[in-house]
């Protein structure tokens, strides 16, 4: 088919119409026209396969943005030649087309890193107990991130260079590596920082996903690591958002970086007359009869001593920082209870030595010296 005669064809018919409307709408027709086809061939794809291949469902779903751009832009290239514009309106769509091709090539970059990272995750699905799990889902998250930012980063940069203003400030600015460099540097120090950390992290891997960590006297969860910060999940349902060169630069706690297992600590103040081995037996007994106790640690010591009161610790241990938590609020009230009820004696109290006055000690010499005490004391 010769094209060429064709539009001259169409020229003639629609020679009252200007050639910019006519090739701005076969542009526009052509994108449509590409959509179309693509609803087309999705329809048929899933009349096809839908039932018996379901990841392909999977893939097309995750990869329709990108081939929709991709049709679009063939329509575009075969159509924009032969559409009748002039160059002040060509050159524009064709810088168009190019930083469209740009972003499709990004694009499809980003998708390909995410369902790499995911199809490889499908391994890993519980990472509440499985330091293997939570090891190899905080690194892939973190390098899929990174990854994608970088991806991100040299999309836009290569997009904006096809533009003569933006590639001869470019230039501009690297001859010149002055004040101009210094400034463009500390205003990206942040990002890049908080980058670098990132790769540190899922090398190193001070902390992981699910990881229980305390961090500026919050105690929560590692819910999420982004590329730039870390998300917290604190015990009361809020959110902390950190910086990711917080956990590189400062000092935290984690507390399952090895294991979840914990030791919780009960402080007790008892009197001097308390019985501590036999509070020791009744706190071994509780405590094995408790389900939230691993069977490892239990162990009552008197560890410090006052005027007044002496201190006891026990120590219990649990799997996991929540089971801790209420295993040591479950041992304190029971021991409590137990000392009230079994052990009143042992309970603090406060001891005084009363003396009698100077106005008193006359009434007081009577009465210890009067005939019905001293047949008393005699008595006893």
């Amino acid at each position: 088919m010769n094209w060429q005669a064709v539009m001259a064809d169409i020229d003639r018919m629609l020679g009252w119409i200007p050639s910019w409307f006519i090739g701005l709408s076969l542009v526009a027709g052509a994108i449509l026209f590409a959509l179309f086809v693509y609803r087309v061939a999705i329809w048929l794809l899933d009349r096809a396969f839908g039932t018996r291949l379901p990841l392909l469902s999977v893939f097309i779903e995750r990869t329709s943005g990108p081939a929709q751009l991709a049709l679009c832009l063939a329509a575009v290239a075969l159509v924009l030649p032969l559409a009748p514009l002039d160059d002040t309106i060509r050159t524009p769509l064709m810088r168009l087309f190019v930083v469209a091709f740009i972003a499709l090539i990004g694009w499809i970059s980003i998708r390909i890193v995410d369902m790499s990272a995911a199809r490889y995750l499908q391994n890993f699905r519980d990472v509440t107990e499985n330091f293997v799990a939570r090891k190899h889902v905080t690194q892939v998250r973190v390098f899929k991130r990174v990854t994608d930012t970088i991806i991100v980063i040299i999309t836009v940069s290569t997009a904006l260079m096809t533009f003569d203003s933006v590639r001869q400030y470019g230039v501009s600015l690297f001859a010149s590596a002055g004040a101009a460099g210094i400034i463009v540097g500390l205003a990206a120090r942040p990002l890049l920082s908080n980058l670098i950390a990132g790769l540190q992290i899922a090398i190193t891997q001070p902390i992981r996903i699910e990881d229980a960590v305390i961090i500026e006297n919050e105690w929560g969860w590692v819910e999420d690591i982004a590329a730039t910060y870390v998300v917290i999940r604190l015990w009361d349902w809020r959110r902390m958002v950190v910086p990711l060169s917080y956990f590189i630069e400062k000092p935290f706690q984690n507390w399952t970086r090895d294991t979840a297992s914990l030791i919780g600590v009960i402080a007790l103040h008892v009197d001097y007359r308390a019985d501590v081995p036999r509070i020791r037996r009744w706190l071994e007994g509780a405590v094995k009869e408790s389900k939230l106790w691993d069977g490892a640690v239990v162990n009552l010591q008197v560890i410090d001593a006052d005027s007044r009161t002496i201190e006891l610790r026990a120590l219990v241990s649990a799997r996991n920082a929540p089971q801790s938590w209420d295993l040591r609020c479950e041992m304190r009230e029971k021991l409590i209870a137990f000392i009230r009820d079994e052990m009143p004696e042992a309970l603090p109290r406060e001891r005084a030595i009363l003396i009698p006055s100077a106005n008193n000690d006359a009434e007081f010499l009577q009465r210890t010296t009067s005939p019905e005490t001293m047949r008393a004391s005699a008595r006893n």
